[in-house]
């Protein structure tokens, strides 16, 4: 390395958990930092919302300021690292910095999938590029592997747990018998879900990283309305029972697949087979499976959020773009084009799966012919039933049946599912859920 090679400068947007970790990497872990990109890299200005706000010693006072256009107009950044989170302030921040010829590191999915046309539209129109290796998985190198190790392969499914929150809580509920809201309390004691954590049960979350992933995997310019889209707050422990009695388990999944037809994708809980490598990860940790036409079966796992993850997928942007542009240039004049060739879409109700189907049904003669009858006019095959047996003093009372299908449209098994609901030997709302078998 030369000892006359001009430093690295870099904008820092945001001082939260993530942004303390990257700028405790790039100060403390300088020589290390410097040693892999080739040349120096300097921290040049740190945006904060209040710089007298009292912080660890190790940050320098001098480095922090509040104005924006200051780091996007500072002759000495090159560099803007957006990790403030959140879609509007961090979409103007993101542009602004593009336009002003800097590059950008973002973590930030939910920029990326509400506006990632609009963006990389400005970074082509401006000669600047993106890097967002943070976005999705936090330290786990999803992004890298999908655009460079498995580039010689058509990606033909990704199957992932993409949300340690939910993560977590699922493997409370169903290694310990929590029910949610106990789970999720843990959860919240532990750091690992925030005071309001909608965003992360109800499946947005796993959305927004699955449309990223898409969009590098398939070009598929899938919007949020758009994906199926179901979260963990309406699991019951009685179903969680019955999978378990199954050789199941029950986890959040983003799905994405070539059906041959079309590009599927939904967000939902999924049963898994206990021995598949997916149903294994437990706690807050993420897994991604990626199957390619050439290598098959991946699996990339790790801890999908928290700082120093997240921090270790952002520095290794900013190390990648110290070192060189031009595969971030390249990446960022194809990704989220219009002009591009598009994947069709599989509308949600011809996607088809195996189904998990429970319901709470009067315990008398012919209700299991009424339903067999009701599924097989929609086209669903019964692979197996769970009806536990009762005390003969509580027969006559009702009793949960548990049917595993064969493989069904989705748009089907919704119909039986409404039709079942309006039976008179039906007490509750069929409970259902799709069986994973990518």
């Amino acid at each position: 390395m030369s000892a006359h090679c001009r430093p690295f400068g870099i904008g820092l947007l945001g001082l939260g958990t993530v942004g303390s970790a990257v700028a405790k990497l790039l100060l403390q872990e300088a020589e290390r930092v410097t040693e892999r990109c080739g040349r120096p890299i300097e921290l040049v200005k740190i945006l904060v919302k209040d710089r007298e706000k009292v912080r660890d010693s190790w940050i320098p006072s001098d480095l922090l300021t509040t104005d924006l256009s200051g780091i996007l107009n500072h002759p000495s950044v090159d560099l803007v690292v957006e990790l403030v989170g959140g879609c509007d302030w961090a979409l103007g921040a993101i542009e602004g910095a593009l336009r002003a010829g800097k590059d950008v590191v973002t973590a930030n999915k939910a920029v990326l999938a509400q506006h990632g046309t609009r963006i990389f539209q400005t970074a082509r129109d401006s000669g600047t590029c993106l890097a967002f290796e943070g976005s999705v998985g936090g330290g786990i190198p999803i992004i890298g592997s999908l655009v460079r190790g498995l580039a010689a392969n058509r990606i033909v499914a990704i199957q992932g747990i993409l949300n340690g929150t939910s993560n977590y809580i699922l493997s409370k509920m169903c290694e310990e018998g929590l029910d949610y809201q106990s789970a999720l309390k843990s959860a919240q004691k532990l750091g690992y879900a925030e005071a309001d954590p909608t965003l992360d049960v109800d499946g947005t979350d796993a959305a927004h990283k699955l449309m990223v992933l898409a969009q590098i995997a398939f070009k598929s310019f899938a919007g949020l309305e758009t994906i199926p889209c179901r979260g963990i707050v309406q699991i019951d422990p009685l179903d969680i029972q019955y999978a378990d009695e199954l050789g199941y388990t029950i986890k959040l999944l983003a799905e994405s697949w070539n059906t041959g037809q079309g590009l599927a994708m939904h967000v939902s809980p999924v049963l898994l087979r206990k021995s598949s490598p997916l149903a294994q990860v437990r706690g807050a940790y993420n897994a991604i499976r990626v199957v390619g036409d050439a290598v098959g079966d991946t699996l990339f796992y790790g801890l999908g959020a928290g700082g120093m993850p997240t921090a270790s997928a952002v520095v290794g942007d900013i190390i990648s773009l110290g070192i060189s542009r031009g595969f971030a240039l390249y990446q960022t004049s194809r990704l989220w084009r219009l002009d591009g060739m598009q994947v069709r879409r599989v509308p949600p109700g011809e996607i088809s799966s195996r189904f998990y189907l429970r319901l709470q049904v009067s315990d008398r003669p012919g209700v299991m012919a009424g339903i067999a009858g009701v599924l097989a006019k929609h086209n669903i095959s019964i692979s197996s039933v769970i009806q536990n047996e009762i005390p003969d003093d509580q027969a006559g009372g009702s009793v949960q049946m548990v049917i595993m299908t064969h493989t069904a449209t989705s748009g089907d098994f919704e119909k039986a599912c409404l039709e079942l609901g309006r039976l008179d030997y039906v007490a509750k709302a069929p409970v259902c859920y799709p069986i994973g078998e990518l």
